[in-house]
């Protein structure tokens, strides 16, 4: 097989290949086995027609179309093998040249155009040290999290007197565009000073008392008429503020499993401290790549990213025809570090010669079926039907890079070297855990689709 490349793009590539007739052979006599099974020829059993006979019968035109349709993607993977080109999109495929007939001499030969990870060099990882802030649990952070647990033991108690900021008003809403009556509701528990129903509603409610009501002009958030404008009316039917329990032993008793304020606090500043240890993880995490691409040029691929923009704006915007300005920036700035991240990842697993086993990956898929509450083996079927087992490969080959790279530098705090082991694992004890999976993994998922085929 003769394969040319040429670079149309520092993203984009268009292969050029030519198959040897012995390597096109193979796929001519597995189109002519296919095409026996499933046609009937006076003479021959179904499935046992000479080769010789399909093409007389067929034409071998037949033939090698179908040799083609299943040859090219194969070749063309072998092509991108040998030439260490990693694609990151779908090609476009373009038959040049097809025989004609078994003895036609012309080669096959076809052009695969499609944009590619583009070459990166990383810095040396060994000896690499990496300076990150030290876990801090500040006073603020014990007293803010003890808030949040007062505030669920809060009871609501009727007031009479004006709402203000932080009551709950039980109100009726009625909006009208033209005179008309477009959304109601009627007897909604609401938060002064949330904003989270209309723009304009906190300050509408603010210094009403029960049984006033008044109208402002709000824009409709959801509905048929999302983003109007509208007359809201709203009636404030009962205020109520929150009482909060007094901060006491008999509160710690209440609350948690603890006898006495101070011992309730002692273990609120512990987890807020495991909390500043997983953010210190998570900071380490960052300032690696951000170390890694450090004076980098990652050029991102168009046709990738035009593709990740427009998922970024679907999250962003329930039409994405209709998307902002700053929407659309949004969603082009995120998918251009989704894809820089990425490209970034796949290089480092290569570089730490990263290797995604079998049980790897299945257990990767379990775990997402089962944040889903879907069936393990019915889930992974479903990704290898659909084809997207590559992807979930690559998803782990980048985890486990990631986690290799990290491994292998040093992060400081304060000029003390930080153990970030709790988050990272230990590579030796994965490798002998996986081993173990592996085995049961793979059987689970063969006889669930062993039992599937026999259906």
């Amino acid at each position: 097989m003769k394969i040319s490349v040429r670079n149309l793009e520092p993203t984009k590539v268009k292969l050029t290949i030519t198959v040897e007739p012995e390597e096109f052979d193979p796929y001519l006599d597995a189109a002519r086995k296919d095409i026996a099974k499933q046609v009937n020829v006076p003479g021959f059993r179904k499935g046992h027609v000479p080769g010789k006979i399909i093409d007389q019968r067929f034409g071998f035109g037949a033939v090698a179309g179908e040799a083609v349709n299943n040859g090219v993607p194969e070749l063309y993977s072998k092509a991108l093998e040998e030439k260490k080109i990693h694609p990151m999109a779908q090609p476009e495929f373009d038959v040049v040249d097809v025989p004609e007939s078994a003895k036609d001499e012309k080669k096959l030969k076809f052009t695969a155009t499609v944009e590619r990870r583009p070459e990166i060099e990383l810095p040396e990882i060994d000896g690499m040290e990496i300076a990150i802030a030290a876990p801090e649990v500040k006073d603020e952070d014990v007293d803010k999290r003890l808030e949040a647990l007062r505030q669920r033991f809060g009871t609501l108690v009727g007031v009479d007197r004006p709402a203000a900021k932080g009551d709950f008003a039980n109100i009726d809403l009625s909006a009208e565009i033209d005179g008309e009556v477009v959304d109601s509701q009627e007897g909604v528990s609401y938060e002064l000073g949330s904003n989270t129903m209309l723009d304009g509603l906190d300050e509408a409610l603010d210094g009403l008392s029960a049984g006033e009501e008044t109208t402002f002009e709000g824009t409709l958030e959801a509905g048929e008429h999302e983003g109007q404008k509208a007359t809201v009316k709203v009636k404030v039917n009962s205020v109520k503020a929150e009482e909060l329990p007094e901060l006491d032993d008999d509160f710690a008793q209440e609350a948690s499993e603890f006898d006495t304020l101070d011992e309730l606090k002692a273990d609120i500043r512990k987890a807020a401290g495991e909390d500043a240890k997983g953010r210190q993880a998570t900071e380490a995490r960052d300032a690696f790549l951000a170390k890694l691409a450090e004076g980098l040029e990652i050029p991102v691929p168009k046709g990738v990213k035009a593709a990740a923009v427009e998922e970024h704006l679907k999250g962003l915007t329930p039409d994405p025809e209709k998307a902002t300005d700053e929407q659309k920036q949004q969603a082009e700035e995120g998918a251009e570090k989704e894809i820089k991240d990425q490209i970034l990842l796949d290089t480092l697993a290569e570089k730490m010669n990263v290797e995604v086993s079998q049980a790897d990956v299945f257990n990767f898929l379990a775990s997402i079926a089962q944040q889903y509450g879907m069936d393990p083996n019915a889930f992974i079927q479903a990704i290898i039907k659909n084809g997207q087992l590559g992807s979930a490969v690559q998803e782990v080959g980048r985890s486990k890079g990631l986690l290799a790279g990290m491994r292998a530098v040093k992060f400081t705090a304060n000029g003390e070297e930080v153990d970030l082991s709790a988050f990272l694992g230990d590579a030796a004890e994965e490798e002998e855990a996986e081993s173990v999976e592996a085995a049961s993994a793979a059987a689970a998922v063969a006889d669930e689709l062993s039992a599937k085929d026999g259906e």
